[in-house]
């Protein structure tokens, strides 16, 4: 009731002409050198592709028409060996859904249950000391076998 007694407001925007370089996109001196240059660049392209989507056409209706009395002679052939490889690669996709289903699914338990008893912080621990462990492992290979080439080297200078 209260929204009758008010006085309804009216908005008034006021137009604008679209202006581009001084020029109003409505002029009456014609099309630009680009478009026309473009129109006659254009035009053989176009009937080109036009032609040979209508050459397209004609041979596959030609081989259409050549091609359907074999159809026909072979379809208790063709019929049979269409069903069995769609059923073949039906099952092909599906075997590899199904596969990929099982596996994520076993990952997404796997980590359900190494969250829930807490052993991932302990698996990420024991990484970073396996990791640690083969650092100096290599470490002291590395020493001893550059501390044996220096021995080999100094035995050679002595000899000679």
């Amino acid at each position: 009731m209260a929204d009758r007694d008010r006085p309804h407001q009216i908005q008034v925007h006021q137009h604008h002409r679209f202006d581009q370089g001084g020029k109003n996109y409505q002029s009456a001196s014609g099309p630009s050198a680009t478009q026309v240059l473009a129109v006659l660049t254009l035009l053989p392209v176009g009937g080109i592709l036009l032609a040979l989507a209508g050459l397209t056409l004609t041979g596959t209706v030609i081989g259409l028409c050549v091609a359907t009395p074999l159809f026909i002679i072979f379809s208790p052939v063709l019929v049979p060996a269409a069903i069995a490889v769609g059923l073949a690669v039906a099952g092909f996709l599906s075997s590899g859904a199904f596969g990929l289903t099982g596996l994520s699914s076993l990952a997404y338990v796997f980590n359900r249950l190494r969250r829930a008893t807490g052993t991932e912080q302990l698996d990420m621990d024991q990484a970073k000391r396996r990791m640690q462990d083969m650092a100096g492992y290599v470490g002291q290979k590395t020493k001893e076998v550059g501390q044996k080439i220096e021995g080999k080297a100094n035995e050679g200078t002595v000899r000679t």
